[in-house]
């Protein structure tokens, strides 16, 4: 049975389409991962999930439940760590944790043994008795996702975990969300912007822009696809002026806003030649980089534009939405 099964899902405020029909699959025990820009679609569809909102058309079944049908089966199925902090300020870290599996109605013999458990497993044990109000922001999302688990779901939704936290404390909670993963057997849907988080947890991604999936599949093979090694160049003149090398090794070349991509394999070997031949045509080259492929690489190839580049469009089209929202 597959932990979550999504089709064709789509959810509409007004006129503004947020989620654009997407459909996927997630197995037992995989990490799966949303990556896109904010504004993508990325929450609007956790939420439709986790049966906090209504979609406008689509199914999906979490854990053998049907979204629209089954919400309670669902709810008991899933455990959620959104962006925004929902734990009390005002409670201790082991108040907000025995208040939550309260709310599940688990008994208490089990409920304290378990929070013991999981306080340990994100090393917060040793602050149990401290209120959460003096808490770093990473000490709060490790806090954020022991409480999620304390009823033990089949699904974990994280959506945009480590938002604003430090490298280093990033970096520790990566390694929380996989001992999670590894020691409960748990599947995880993970929404992200960050490059490097989809590349390092995720067994698979779906790139989704717009609020479509653009595409579909592990890390790896997302870079395969695109395919030797990228020359990037930075240039005034990079369509006006470039034309093709007639270099045979070139895979692929591709024109951006103030920049274009030049794909081959060995491009140490290369470089040289290409940037002779460039300057030959008289174009004003201003920088080169030389890479391996990235995700940043794969959403450039599939959207046309950098995921940085689409920050500022995305807000923009949170302003749109939430203006639709208000009529």
């Amino acid at each position: 049975m597959k932990a979550v099964k999504v089709e064709n899902l789509t959810k509409k405020f007004g006129e503004f389409t947020a989620v654009d029909n997407i459909s996927f699959d997630i197995e037992e025990g995989e990490i799966f991962g949303l990556l896109g820009p904010n504004g993508a679609g990325k929450t609007t569809t956790i939420s439709m999930l986790a049966t906090m909102a209504k979609a406008t058309a689509g199914k999906a079944v979490i854990n053998g439940y049907d979204m629209k049908t089954s919400q309670d089966g669902v709810r008991k199925s899933i455990g959620i760590v959104f962006q925004d902090q929902s734990l009390d300020e005002e409670l201790t870290a082991r108040e907000n944790m025995d208040f939550h599996g309260r709310l599940y109605r688990i008994p208490k013999e089990v409920r304290e043994e378990r929070i013991e458990e999981l306080l340990r497993l994100v090393g917060l044990f040793e602050r149990k008795d401290d209120l959460v109000k003096t808490f770093s922001g990473g000490m709060r999302r490790r806090l954020e996702i022991a409480r999620g688990l304390l009823h033990r779901p089949k699904v974990l939704f994280l959506d945009e975990p480590t938002l604003g936290l430090d490298p280093q404390t990033r970096n520790y909670l990566w390694e929380y969300i996989e001992k999670l993963n590894q020691d409960f057997k748990i599947s995880v849907i993970i929404t992200t912007h960050y490059m490097e988080e989809a590349d390092r947890l995720c067994d698979r991604i779906g790139i989704i822009d717009k609020g479509k999936i653009v595409a579909m599949d592990t890390p790896e093979n997302l870079k395969d696809r695109i395919g030797g090694d990228i020359i990037t160049v930075k240039s005034p003149d990079y369509r006006e002026k470039i034309k093709d090398c007639g270099f045979f090794w070139i895979d692929r070349t591709e024109f951006f806003d103030g920049f274009f991509t030049i794909t081959l394999s060995g491009a140490e070997e290369h470089l040289t030649e290409i940037i002779s031949a460039l300057i030959g045509q008289g174009i004003k080259i201003t920088s080169v980089s030389m890479h391996k492929p990235t995700l940043e690489d794969v959403f450039l190839h599939y959207t046309g534009r950098s995921i940085r580049d689409e920050e500022a469009g995305a807000k923009d089209r949170m302003r749109m939405m939430h203006m639709v929202r208000r009529h």
